[in-house]
């Protein structure tokens, strides 16, 4: 599943490319090249990235219904003795 951003994120993602591979390796690329890389990324790590979300999306959702499955057999009453 692949979702395009919003111009403006994608325009922040391209300018911290930029800013990594100045501050970082102290080179200039356009923004063809960041654009390249932004591809790049999205398509063969991204997914790394998704997945571990829904993986982690899924943890806590176990958690939340294991709780909630506590929480509704707390509510449950006891039978009277002897029909009284």
């Amino acid at each position: 599943m692949y979702s395009k951003f919003p111009k403006e994120q994608h325009d922040v993602f391209i300018a911290k490319l930029k800013d990594y591979f100045y501050s970082e390796r102290s080179e200039e690329i356009g923004d063809l090249a960041a654009e390249n890389m932004a591809a790049f990324i999205a398509k063969e790590i991204g997914p790394l990235f998704y997945n571990q979300g829904v993986k982690d999306a899924k943890g806590m959702l176990d958690q939340k219904m294991m709780n909630l499955e506590e929480d509704i057999a707390s509510l449950v009453r006891p039978l009277p003795r002897n029909g009284r």
